[in-house]
């Protein structure tokens, strides 16, 4: 195996893995070391990958055939597709030790675990050497770093009384909101509410918006009630009104009333309408322009990094007032279109309106059907007064139709078993 003989784990959290023939086929997540009847160190079986639609699968030790801080490459064979699953002799290096509360003998040194490395002894992976951050009582000065062998670490084993975030956070800070969100449906509750709590609150917002209606409750009712209020403030619209649904009328009711106005009454307005409609699954901030807006100023707008490339994808145009519900709705422009027009022309003189908008009122499936006959991927909603109220967007659709377990871990199919699994079956030596 062309690799060092000794890797620190952290280190390796995000790397890409790739086959034999250079593909790509996903990314480190964690190791999987194997516990011991003896006190001889854990004994490290494989590596945890994470592949595209969130399926995290194991990979045996055996066959990796180099591990560096820019790629881990597999040897030939058939990848064992399953989905992975800890097994009860197993520990997940990473997310059970990242951030332990430990003391270094001897002389009780107390610290915080940073990392782990393992080391590779006559073709045997082995967990040997911890990182720990000694503690201090100063808040201006780190404390010093050590790295000590295995056994002269205690506290690595059982279940740990308290453990702050911050490593654990920085292993995780790169992932996009979707993959961090799957990441914390890994983590014991406990330990995944005290994650989620150190996020910041736009971090927060994005990774609540992807996880499962009863994650985002636990999650959100683990939060003091003014830090659930910030968050929401940070979340889409219709996001925070999807949350709110899933909460009793009067916690819903006391999370608004802590809301800013401003925030609050497009969510109180979204809840009004009745789910599987376009009023229930629209977004009420898409971008809108009077159509005396110039096509620069239109592009400008929808090149805002804050917006979702869907909300980007077309302008709408209306009378004054611009935010919803606003003056009467003349039209939409994509921006496809915007491109191959001069800079200097008026909105006004390029929308389209030939396509009529949806209701409020307007059911899933007709949304459904419209927006793939005409190959849309926003349609406006209207009241009955012709102001534009917000629009549907494909991916609130799509939100909205997929089986309402389609974020949960356990809904991903499992692949046929293969010899990796072997390699978590052997015996203590």
């Amino acid at each position: 195996m062309s690799t060092p003989t000794r890797v620190y784990i952290a280190r390796l959290a995000g790397v890409a893995v790739y086959d034999p023939n250079g593909d790509q086929v996903g990314r480190v997540r964690d190791a999987v070391a194997r516990l011991r009847a003896t006190k001889r160190p854990p004994e490290v079986v494989g590596l945890v990958a994470e592949m595209p639609m969130r399926r995290r699968i194991f990979l045996s030790i055996n066959r990796i055939t180099s591990i560096d801080a820019d790629a881990v490459v597999l040897g030939s064979g058939t990848l064992n597709l399953r989905r992975f699953e800890k097994r009860p002799n197993e520990l997940l290096v990473l997310q059970e030790l990242l951030d332990r509360r430990v003391q270094i003998d001897p002389g009780g040194q107390a610290g915080t675990v940073v990392d782990v490395a393992m080391e590779s002894t006559r073709g045997e992976w082995t967990l040997t050497r911890v990182a720990v951050r000694e503690q201090t009582g100063r808040l201006t000065r780190r404390g010093h770093l050590h790295q000590v062998e295995w056994d002269r670490v205690r506290g690595l084993s059982g279940i740990a009384d308290t453990r702050g975030t911050a490593n654990l956070l920085a292993v995780l800070e790169d992932m996009r909101p979707a993959d961090l969100a799957n990441a914390l449906q890994d983590l014991p509750d406990a330990r995944r509410n005290e994650v989620a709590a150190a996020l910041d609150d736009e971090r927060l917002a994005d990774v609540l918006s992807e996880l499962p209606e009863h994650d985002q409750v636990e999650i959100l009712a683990a939060l003091d009630r003014e830090r659930a209020a910030d968050v929401l403030e940070q979340m889409d619209p219709d996001d925070a009104a999807d949350l709110l649904g899933e909460l009793p009328p009067p916690e819903q009711d006391v999370l608004l009333d802590l809301m800013e106005p401003d925030e609050a009454d497009p969510v109180r307005q979204l809840l009004k309408y009745t789910p599987g409609t376009a009023g229930s699954v629209m977004t009420s901030e898409p971008v809108i322009l009077p159509p005396d807006a110039t096509v620069a100023e239109a592009l400008a707008r929808v090149r805002e990094p804050q917006l979702s490339p869907a909300v980007a994808a077309q302008v709408f145009v209306a009378r004054a007032p611009m935010t919803t519900p606003t003056g009467r709705y003349l039209g939409m422009v994509h921006f496809q279109r915007l491109l191959r027009e001069p800079p200097a022309d008026m909105l006004g003189g390029v929308v389209v309106n030939d396509i009529d908008p949806l209701r409020p009122t307007t059911p899933l499936p007709e949304i459904t059907r419209r927006m793939a006959t005409y190959d849309l991927v926003a349609m406006p909603v209207i009241d009955r007064n012709n102001r534009l109220v917000g629009a549907v967007t494909v991916d609130d659709v799509l939100d909205h139709l997929l089986p309402p377990d389609w974020r949960e871990r356990d809904g991903v199919p499992s692949g046929p078993a293969a010899a990796d699994d072997q390699a978590r079956d052997g015996t203590d030596g």
